[in-house]
């Protein structure tokens, strides 16, 4: 077991590939937290994890809200006596409205989420690891959050952030033994696109020009298995990246 011993919150657990995730880290040996603000399928994901044998417990989060972020946190520490990894995965998508379109609302909502929820679960995790003297951050990232073309102005500015992060978490804390990656996941089958409304037809458009070479649609569980990989000590040499799991989607652009 790769991960035995070890001790994660996962948040956007409930579905897609926080699901993902946090399942195999069950199956991996690990002591997961099961964080996602729809509890009831929090519930059902921990509860399948205990049903194989693993250790799982469900947390309310909304990650736009900083006492769900301390408490979520809090819990892991508490239930299982620490904390060794760190999953930001919880995000929502925006409406695909570029600069000249979007609105403020809908701008820090997606940056309250997509954004500030990173930073402060991470912020709360750090002295954790410092103190232990070693801990492991991965970022749910996009690849919008090295490419224009994938979404609206908020949401790719929201993931471009969220890649500044992670590089310099990665960076400054690279001597005290936390490592600190991200994910940039291409076209993956998740329930993300439920969170988008009143699309911006304009926007959308744009976008198209890349869909059509997508090479094909992946699975949570592919990007469960380079979460795994970051989780583990098989990456230790690994920190500060950002390893797009696309079917090379982006390669050639």
């Amino acid at each position: 077991m790769r991960l035995k011993g070890r001790v994660a919150v996962v948040t956007g657990a409930a579905s897609g590939m926080g699901k993902a995730i946090a399942e195999l880290y069950a199956r991996e040996g690990a002591s997961v937290v099961v964080s996602d603000l729809n509890i009831e399928g929090a519930k059902a994901v921990a509860a399948g994890i205990q049903t194989n044998g693993g250790k799982a417990i469900a947390v309310k989060t909304n990650v736009a809200d900083l006492n769900d972020i301390n408490a979520m946190i809090d819990t892991a520490v508490n239930e299982y006596g620490t904390l060794d990894i760190l999953v930001n995965n919880a995000g929502i998508m925006d409406n695909m409205a570029p600069a000249g379109d979007v609105d403020d609302e809908k701008w820090n909502l997606i940056f309250d989420i997509n954004t500030k929820g990173v930073m402060r679960a991470t912020r709360k995790a750090i002295p954790i690891f410092l103190e232990k003297g070693k801990g492991v951050i991965i970022n749910t990232a996009s690849t919008g959050g090295f490419s224009g073309a994938h979404a609206g102005v908020a949401y790719t500015a929201s993931k471009h952030a969220v890649i500044g992060i992670t590089k310099n978490t990665g960076f400054m804390y690279a001597q005290k033994g936390i490592r600190c990656n991200a994910i940039a996941p291409g076209a993956t089958i998740t329930n993300i696109v439920s969170t988008i409304n009143n699309v911006n037809e304009f926007g959308a458009s744009r976008t198209k020009v890349t869909q059509g070479v997508i090479p094909r649609v992946g699975q949570a569980e592919e990007i469960a298995q380079v979460a795994l990989f970051l989780a583990s000590d098989e990456s230790s040499f690994v920190n500060g990246a950002v390893i797009a799991a696309d079917a090379g989607w982006t390669a050639g652009f």
